[in-house]
């Protein structure tokens, strides 16, 4: 098989993210890409009775599912344009797919989180950094009851900063769970407020830096929580009645990364990461007992208990994209809920496996990575964004395609990565970005020289948003021999730049990462700017970004450009019209992937000038 038939064979396969139970664990939602022009959601019953509904089918932009109806009867929606992340909120019905039913208005001038709908069928709650009386868009987030009916707006709860992320009504609709974080930009505590907005008071504080979540449990009396403790993340309840905190899971010993209830009750699923996979368990939130999920290789996420028995699971490795299956209890073959084998046309045979790939960095620290070999044609290394993220054993097409082309690819789980405990990702605060975890990079890529998997002169850097920084950092300070070319892709360039245009609600993380705002440390955001080393760049350079960020907004590139040109570096130039932060669009990846394999191919060219 060629490489363009490759390439249109690892994009045939649908990317499935953000998958959501119905309230009585009947059926499932999630989000598909690359079936179309954006995502869409479909639905499917946990029981395997019937084929998945194809809920939306749109150009518009990315629909995502936000949350099910009490009844069950229909989904939440929401849609973006060309990913700008001004998103809009639906409702589709099961009996009706294609029908979007509007529910907030067209064209939002601010950012949407959240959005469920009272079991009274008339209120709708969410949070948006809007002022409803003016209707304009603010810095902070207001947490809303929208009247559809009358379109009234009631605010539930005003903070003086900050963002509200992911609100969520409790089961008979009589109070809102919710998290702030205006005490201090690397903590965040969790709020409570009724309905009519009566009683908001925070009930989990665990320290201004500490970061808190918490879920209601379908009784909508208990909260499950997650808290930073330190060391490590501890699972707790909380009880609205009495306001008692009882402790399921307290240990130091486990990489705690989330804790949920099914929305249909039973065993809180807790999900760790061990030796960087996936390690989830179910605990009885009665007695404490624990037990392991269905045996299934690769990595596995218990979603819901499905009736008759069993578990509706999302399932994923490199060779298996992500998938949502009901593991057979006697060992056989899992069930597909999704169908998803039906809907692509890849031989997984031809995947290649990732393998787990460890070096220490300038300090001693042990890092870990995920490496994909092939003929060694050059070395790409594809830094993950974030920070606070991690690279899995995941399938990923811009990876295999870029094995096909004959690259090495290694992914690196620097400090600051998420899914090695608490101490490894709060590290990175210790310096701020442009700090020891791009040391830990560039300790990387000499680990695969010193082991004869890499070759000097023909490595390069690529990555999206924190990772596409990270690209911009290594053409800037290491020098060719280490890293020939890269290819950032909608990364910061400039971090005052950055912090001014970026989403209001992202500026917080920043101020956390830098240890202040660009008025508070301005040293530290201009040393670790890379528009100020641009001078330094010897390497090849080929910078990509989508027109319509709001993340990492263009003017990233605006200033850069300048800045190249007053020191004459070349570069080269990939914009996408229709795209937000990263590129997703299957079209738009037809044109990406084989650029950057091409570049990268010509930068590593041995008889390419100095």
């Amino acid at each position: 098989m060629d490489t363009d038939r490759y390439l249109d064979a690892l994009l045939s396969v649908p990317v499935l993210f953000g998958p959501e139970v119905s309230p009585d664990g009947s059926w499932v939602a999630w989000s598909w890409s690359r079936l179309g022009p954006a995502a869409d959601v479909f639905a499917a019953p946990i029981d395997g009775s019937s084929p998945p509904v194809r809920l939306t089918q749109t150009s518009e932009g990315d629909t995502m599912v936000a949350s099910w109806t009490p009844s069950g009867e229909a989904v939440l929606v929401t849609q973006d344009t060309d990913g700008d992340e001004r998103e809009r909120l639906y409702r589709v019905r099961l009996a009706n797919p294609g029908v979007m039913e509007p529910l907030t208005g067209p064209g939002p001038n601010y950012y949407l989180r959240g959005g469920q709908l009272h079991p009274n069928g008339r209120w709708l709650v969410y949070s948006a950094n809007l002022d409803a009386e003016s209707g304009e868009e603010i810095e902070a987030d207001r947490l809303y009851r929208q009247d559809l009916e009358n379109g009234e707006l009631l605010a539930l709860a005003r903070p003086e900063k900050g963002s509200i992320p992911g609100p969520e009504l409790n089961g008979p609709g009589t109070h809102v769970l919710y998290r702030r974080n205006d005490l201090d930009p690397a903590g965040q505590q969790v709020w409570l407020v009724d309905i009519e907005g009566r009683g908001d008071r925070e009930i989990l504080n665990f320290g201004t830096r500490a970061k808190v979540s918490a879920s209601w449990f379908p009784d909508g009396r208990r909260v499950l929580f997650v808290a930073e403790a330190g060391s490590h993340r501890r699972v707790g309840v909380w009880d609205v009645d009495g306001g008692e905190v009882r402790w399921l899971l307290d240990d130091p010993g486990r990489n705690v990364e989330q804790a949920f209830v099914p929305p249909n009750g039973g065993s809180v699923v807790v999900v760790g990461v061990e030796g960087a996979g996936i390690r989830a368990s179910l605990l009885d939130p009665e007695t404490g007992a624990e037990s392991a999920p269905p045996p299934v290789p690769g990595n596995l996420v218990p979603l819901a208990r499905a009736a008759g028995g069993g578990w509706a699971c999302k399932h994923y490795d490199a060779r298996h994209p992500v998938d949502l299956i009901r593991p057979d209890p006697e060992g056989g073959a899992p069930v597909s809920l999704t169908g998803l084998r039906d809907r692509a046309s890849l031989d997984t045979d031809r995947l290649v496996a990732a393998e787990d790939f460890g070096w220490r960095s300038v300090d001693g620290l042990e890092v870990q990575g995920w490496l994909y070999r092939s003929s060694g044609a050059g070395t790409i290394v594809l830094v993950h964004g974030g920070p606070t993220s991690h690279a899995e054993d995941r399938f990923n097409a811009e990876i295999h395609y870029l094995v096909s082309r004959g690259f090495h690819v290694l992914t690196p789980n620097y400090r600051g990565s998420t899914g090695f405990g608490l101490p490894f990702q709060d590290s990175i605060k210790e310096d701020g970005w442009g700090g020891r975890e791009q040391e830990d990079i560039r300790c990387g890529i000499e680990a695969l020289i010193d082991a004869g998997i890499a070759q000097p002169g023909r490595v390069g850097v690529t990555g999206t948003s924190y990772g596409g920084y990270s690209a911009w950092w290594a053409i800037t300070h290491y020098t060719t021999d280490l890293v020939a070319a890269a290819a950032p892709v909608c990364g910061m360039t400039d971090l005052v730049v950055d912090y001014h245009a970026t989403r209001p609600d992202l500026r917080p993380y920043s101020e956390e990462m830098m240890g202040g705002t660009p008025e508070e440390v301005p040293d530290r955001y201009r040393e670790r700017s890379p528009i100020n080393s641009v001078k330094d760049i010897r390497g090849r350079l080929l910078i990509v970004q989508g027109m319509q960020d709001p993340n990492v907004t263009p003017e990233n590139v605006d200033v850069v450009v300048k800045a190249l040109g007053r020191n004459g570096i070349h570069y080269d130039l990939l914009t996408f019209e229709d795209e937000g932060h990263g590129i997703a669009r299957p079209w738009n990846l037809k044109v990406l992937y084989p650029r950057l394999a091409n570049f990268f191919e010509s930068a590593f060219a041995r008889d390419r000038p100095a």
